[in-house]
């Protein structure tokens, strides 16, 4: 390579170098920077096995002979260390048995010294397209598998709305985001939406859920953890935060993660350093964090069960979920959307929902809330034999809520008349401000009023 050739930037990619020359070394260097990527440099390979101890590579260069050691052993070094990284082995002594051997080793391509900058942009464009090729298939198996609808962008009920318009204001930024709201809300959802509107679109979306392991399990689920850190640690684990590079982290129910595991999280949130399990050796990786809970977490740092800093980074930009009772007239679309999503997995032609149905939508409370409701919908469109969902098809559980019309002077208790007087309003009200309006308490006593009920 005797000159530097300017060209437009393809997708930003971090690129090692291994090379016993300095000025290919350098020349490759000024190349890549010009095309818009991170590189980083090494004489040797055990500099190079550092520095892929150390960050998160896409490709490496990597010369056949580095002084007296070979480039094919360090090949294979790499793809222990770094399983996913793309190898490029670069020579002045080729011939066709090194190139079958740097294969065979692991490597995709081979490139003869010398090489002009028009040859490895080349290759490097091709093995962009790779990498971009194989990221869209794991996003298309990741939504092949997914079994849930996506959440309706549009909303009739002005809180949502505002939720929608901030998550699209948060996506440009790479700041946290601490999402809110009962459970069963779109937390997750909502989570996928921000990292699919923001630039990190294009690189993977991760989702640990914090109560789902073991102190132990989902340190290493996050971190990663190196070959005997522990009984059953087998092979070297990268973990989520290097599954991620450059995209998005998305920690479900963050009130429950464990108190050791909490001030690391909190370092790699500041810092955007970790160690894995088992390794002294401290890893750096670009990845934006998303956290969402249904707990009190005030409650939980006043209590001491929750790292007070933590809060308050986690805490930069809040989003706070409606629950779907609160929604009721978003509920049709919603459940219209779900039903289009079940007759498609099913096979099915339903054409939607009769009035009895949709009214007793809009007046239930939903527990569950967009959780209960997709589960009730794929219900009934599975068992469903016309062309609508009737009451008949909704569970016994549901049905068993549903309450006579109640009349002043009935004899009943005044907390079941309260009860249902609350739920109505709730209902037809558009905001929870507004039903407390509407009900001439304030705010607080209805939220103490809604958990005494179940609303």
């Amino acid at each position: 390579m005797d000159q530097v050739e300017q060209a437009g930037p393809s997708s930003p990619m971090n690129v090692l170098v291994v090379d016993d020359e300095s000025n290919i070394r350098k020349t490759m260097m000024v190349f890549f920077e010009t095309q818009q990527h991170q590189v980083t440099a090494v004489s040797n390979a055990q500099d190079a096995l550092t520095e892929a101890g150390l960050h998160i590579f896409d490709l490496a260069f990597v010369d056949l002979r580095l002084g007296l050691e070979s480039g094919l052993d360090l090949v294979s070094s790499l793809l222990a260390v770094s399983p996913w990284l793309k190898i490029v082995v670069i020579t002045a002594f080729a011939s066709v048995d090194t190139a079958v051997e740097a294969i065979r080793r692991g490597a995709v391509d081979y490139l003869p010294k010398p090489f002009l900058p028009g040859q490895l942009k080349i290759v490097l464009e091709r093995l962009a397209a790779i990498r971009a090729l194989e990221h869209r298939i794991s996003l298309l198996q990741e939504d092949l598998s997914r079994n849930d609808p996506d959440l309706s962008l549009s909303s009739s009920h002005p809180p949502m709305q505002r939720v929608l318009e901030l998550a699209r204001q948060v996506s440009t930024s790479d700041a946290v985001v601490l999402l809110r709201g009962p459970s069963g809300t779109g937390k997750t959802l909502l989570a996928r939406l921000i990292h699919r509107w923001s630039h990190r679109s294009e690189k993977p979306f991760g989702v640990v859920s914090c109560p789902s392991l073991n102190q132990e399990l989902l340190e290493s689920e996050l971190f990663g953890h190196v070959k005997g850190a522990f009984t059953g640690a087998l092979r070297d684990n990268p973990g989520r935060v290097a599954s991620c590079e450059g995209g998005t982290l998305f920690l479900d129910e963050i009130g429950d993660l464990p108190q050791p595991i909490q001030p690391k999280l909190l370092r790699f949130i500041q810092e955007r350093e970790y160690e894995r399990v088992g390794d002294h050796r401290t890893k750096r990786a670009n990845v934006r964090v998303i956290a969402a809970t249904n707990a009190d977490l005030e409650s939980a740092v006043a209590s001491g069960l929750f790292r007070e800093d933590l809060y308050y980074r986690l805490n930069v930009i809040q989003i706070t979920l409606p629950s779907l009772a609160e929604r009721s007239g978003d509920i049709e679309a919603i459940a219209g959307n779900m039903l289009a999503f079940f007759n498609a997995q099913n096979h099915k032609l339903i054409e939607g929902f009769t009035p009895g149905v949709l009214n007793f939508f809009r007046t239930y409370s939903w527990p569950g809330n967009i959780r209960e409701l997709r589960n009730v919908v794929e219900r009934a469109v599975i068992l469903c034999t016309s062309s609508m969902i009737g009451e008949e098809l909704l569970p016994e559980s549901m049905a068993s809520t549903r309450q006579p019309q109640i009349m002043i002077g009935d004899r009943l208790k005044l907390e079941t008349v309260e009860e249902q007087h609350i739920r109505r309003v709730l209902a037809s009200a558009a905001s929870v401000h507004e039903a407390a309006e509407i009900l001439g308490i304030d705010k607080a006593t209805l939220w103490r009023k809604r958990k005494q009920f179940g609303l």
